[in-house]
């Protein structure tokens, strides 16, 4: 059980920012378009997290054009540029998938710092 602990230990990212369920994220992602490579930012909220050590992964639910779309990130993949933390949100769940039943104002969540 060691060995497979230590070929886990490098494959894992120390970079990666410590998040919450609620919290406002940016996923700044590699894509590949043919040869060339761009960046692409995925600005939502943190459904939940799936914790782990190589298969942890966290939950994404953005609204892009009226119409809601999640997206589940792997937590150490190499495609994964950075991920930032816009805002640290104030919730009393980790699964937040009421979310997606709610529109509009309904679906805010207070930031941490307010009462």
């Amino acid at each position: 059980m060691n060995a497979i602990q230590n070929i886990e230990q490098e494959h894992l990212r120390l970079d990666m920012p410590q998040l919450k369920s609620g919290d406002t994220v940016k996923v700044y992602l590699r894509i590949l378009e043919g040869e060339k490579e761009r960046i692409q930012i995925f600005q939502g909220v943190v459904l939940r997290l799936h914790r782990g050590t190589t298969d942890a992964t966290f939950t994404v639910r953005k609204v892009s054009d009226g119409v809601g779309v999640e997206r589940i990130f792997p937590m150490h993949s190499p495609y994964i540029e950075r991920v930032e933390v816009v805002t640290r949100g104030k919730v009393r769940r980790s699964r937040l998938y009421y979310l997606r039943n709610l529109k509009g104002k309904a679906a805010r969540i207070k930031p941490l710092d307010q009462k």
